[in-house]
């Protein structure tokens, strides 16, 4: 193998499929590589990724060393009993060598040894510089080891060290490498390592999923079964290197369902039933298996339905499998999801705790929306909020226990046991808030009393069935959106207020409110926005597109000192996962995540933090990914409590998340979090909201981030 030469630079394989040949050893004119040393003569630095698979066990040999075809194999590289990375000397080189009758541990060995465990199921990087004098150990750029050796002669025989050839070994190790190479004595490696970093596709759990119920134990409820019941979900993937930045490949990414226990695919009950793991498409269904899902820009979105019910398969747990086209199928290109209960409707969900509601709308507020239809309307009515920091993701009540079968848009009167469900419903609320007493999650004396008198002020005529009502709690974020582009064609505004108390009401999250109050102004804005950009084409050039989003954003948002920049466009062009051109369905991506950011700047708390230059407290749209990495940093992690702060790219109208802040810190544990802001809670003082942020005893000091022109969520 010749200097730089690469074992195949863009494949991943097998580590016992190895085979490094050592046919032109280097001469390193006296240097002693990286950080300077003895070592005059001969030599050569090995580079290479590598990825352990969970099932690796400590006491394996990764590389040997062998002198011929003929000759026994020598461990070169091995995995101590501490699951630690152990280099040993080279035999032709160093009189300290090991030989095939060494018998494990080889502790009786000279060798150099990492002070870290190595990681399992994530990508490392190792690098070896080998000269007579000595012999380095690198990992992820860093010298862990170094010792001093003997030479084995003055004048080592080039045709002797030309026959050395390394080998993988894959015994137990479930390993994989990536980028392999035989470099001069003189190469860096921390250069080496930041080059071309290898990928992992990655399962997504950011924030609360929609569709999903997450219990304390980890352990996912979702409605499923037949057709009329089961409910969608979505989950994400991503594609990130080893440095955790997201990376723009097409690759196809294709969803299973499996058992928990045993990682056996989930079967049909009987042959002519459906598949158990479906994915909705353009409002049809198809077996999760025959339709994968390209990734755009790094990301996939899966939107799914489970067919099959745990009760019906001895109540066993399932998981979500995400694979790509690789033919290997290697580790690295699969995700899982979090253990999934399937469960019927007929069963409540477990829940994580008990979130307050905020104040419910008062009849001056709706009559303050009704006298007009403007967005100022809803400003006026929701424009002096409080944000609510939280340690825990937001959460939500469990849905009822009892429901209907829904096939349409009934009216009251349709629907003859709609008085005995709405019965159901609140007995059920009622029964969650007793449970919660005594603890300071529960309710207070006036939130009982607010629930009561919102019971009580729409207890005549209703504008809009409590069917549609139930049926927009349990959907989908896709299916609320029809739902809502349905019914605010021909409501008012007081009525559309009368539906939005009613979904906070029976959902028990006070989040639905905000975006079924602005979706009116926002599915028009988005129409005449598009009909601006297309000139009523099907599709618009995407650089055509950029004035009339700033127009719009500016406007909504009050933020006429600050456009967008180029990394937001950048940004909005990942979510859009477009190209040069864009039709209105990728257009409604942008639309539906846009409006309720710069709805939430329009408040003034936040407008005047978004404002701000020095400090920049928001940066700008930034992704999960540039988030982290601002706080990993290039030199490692930087102090705990240092936060940035983040829109949520994953989280669109009509998500009750959309438009929400995300604190992104990094915690005492040194593990980096995400935690919730809330910005539609009314009662709100006078106190600046970074001021706030900094009263908080994990937050400290304010990150930067280093914007990256193709960084895209």
């Amino acid at each position: 193998m010749v200097d730089g030469e690469q074992c195949g630079e863009e494949e991943y394989s097998k580590l016992n499929d190895l085979r490094v040949r050592l046919d032109r050893v280097c001469h390193d004119g006296g240097q002693g590589g990286e950080g300077s040393g003895g070592g005059v003569g001969v030599g050569f630095t090995l580079c290479f990724w590598i990825y352990l698979s969970g099932s690796a066990r400590p006491s394996s040999v990764v590389l040997k060393q062998k002198k011929s075809e003929s000759e026994d194999e020598i461990p070169f590289i091995v995995l101590n009993e501490e699951n630690k990375l152990v280099l040993l000397p080279l035999v032709l080189i160093h009189k300290e060598a090991p030989s095939s009758e060494h018998p494990f541990p080889w502790t009786d060995i000279l060798h150099t040894a990492s002070e870290i465990d190595c990681p399992l199921e994530k990508w490392f990087h190792v690098g070896c510089q080998v000269a007579e004098k000595y012999i380095r150990l690198y990992v992820d750029g860093k010298l862990v080891g170094e010792k001093s050796l003997s030479p084995l002669s003055n004048k080592p025989c080039q045709d002797d060290i030309k026959q050395i050839m390394l080998i993988g070994n894959d015994g137990n190790l479930g390993s994989y490498t990536y980028q392999v190479q035989i470099l001069p004595t003189t190469a860096s490696i921390s250069d080496q390592f930041v080059k071309s970093p290898p990928v992992k596709l990655s399962f997504d759990n950011s924030g609360i999923l929609d569709g999903v119920e997450e219990g304390g134990d980890g352990v996912w409820s979702i409605v499923g079964g037949k057709a009329s019941c089961r409910r969608n979900f979505s989950l994400e993937v991503v594609l990130l290197d080893a440095f955790g930045q997201s990376v723009h490949k097409d690759m196809d990414v294709t969803a299973s369902l499996l058992y928990a226990d045993n990682g056996s695919p989930v079967e049909k009950t009987r042959d002519d039933s459906e598949a158990p793991l479906l994915l909705s498409c353009d409002g049809l269904e198809y077996p999760s298996t025959d339709r994968p899902v390209m990734l755009l820009r790094g990301r996939a979105t899966f939107k799914l339905k489970i067919s099959q019910l745990s009760s019906k398969c001895d109540n066993r747990l399932f998981r979500v499998c995400f694979r790509t086209s690789h033919s290997q199928r290697p580790p690295f290109f699969e995700a899982y999801s979090c253990p999934i209960g399937c469960i019927s409707r007929n069963r409540t969900f477990k829940t994580v705790g008990f979130v307050k509601r905020s104040v419910p709308t008062t009849v001056s507020e709706i009559q303050s929306l009704k006298s007009s239809d403007g967005l100022q309307a809803i400003r006026d009515v929701y424009g002096n909020g409080h944000l609510k920091s939280s340690n825990q993701s937001h959460s939500k009540f469990s849905p009822p226990s009892k429901r209907c079968k829904v096939d349409g848009y009934r009216s009251v009167g349709e629907l003859t046991a709609n008085e005995t469900l709405v019965q159901t419903l609140r007995k059920s609320q009622n029964g969650r808030m007793n449970s919660c007493e005594g603890t300071d999650s529960g309710p207070s004396d006036s939130d009982s009393t607010d629930l009561k008198d919102s019971e009580a002020r729409w207890n005549g005529d209703s504008f809009i069935s409590d069917v549609t009502t139930f049926r927009y709690c349990l959907e989908g974020t896709v299916e609320r959106s029809i739902l809502l582009k349905d019914l605010v064609a021909s409501l008012s505004n007081e009525e559309i207020a009368h539906f939005a108390e009613q979904v906070c009401l029976y959902s028990g999250c006070s989040h639905h409110r905000s975006q079924i109050l602005i979706a009116k102004q926002l599915l028009q804005e988005g129409d005449d926005s598009w009909n601006t950009i297309s000139q009523n084409k099907q599709h618009a050039l995407w650089i055509s597109t950029i004035p009339e989003l700033n127009k719009r954003f500016t406007s909504i948002a009050n933020s006429t000192s600050r456009p967008l920049s180029a990394q937001d466009l950048e940004t909005l062009h990942g979510i859009a996962g477009c190209g040069d051109h864009l039709g209105r369905e990728e257009f409604d991506r942008i639309w539906h995540w846009l409006y309720p950011v710069a709805f939430a700047l329009s408040k003034e708390w936040v407008n005047k933090i978004w404002g701000c230059q020095s400090p920049k407290w928001i940066e700008g749209f930034i992704t999960r990914e540039e988030a982290e990495a601002a706080l990993k940093g290039p030199e490692g992690l930087h102090k705990t409590g240092t936060f940035v702060l983040r829109f949520p790219t994953s989280r669109s109208w009509p998500h009750p998340d959309a438009g929400s802040l995300i604190v992104t810190y990094l915690g005492t544990d040194l593990v980096i979090h995400h935690k919730l802001l809330t910005l539609d809670h009314r009662v709100w003082d006078s106190r600046l909201l970074q001021d706030m942020l900094l009263e908080e005893p994990e937050l400290s000091q304010l990150g930067r981030v280093t914007r990256q022109r193709n960084a895209c969520d």
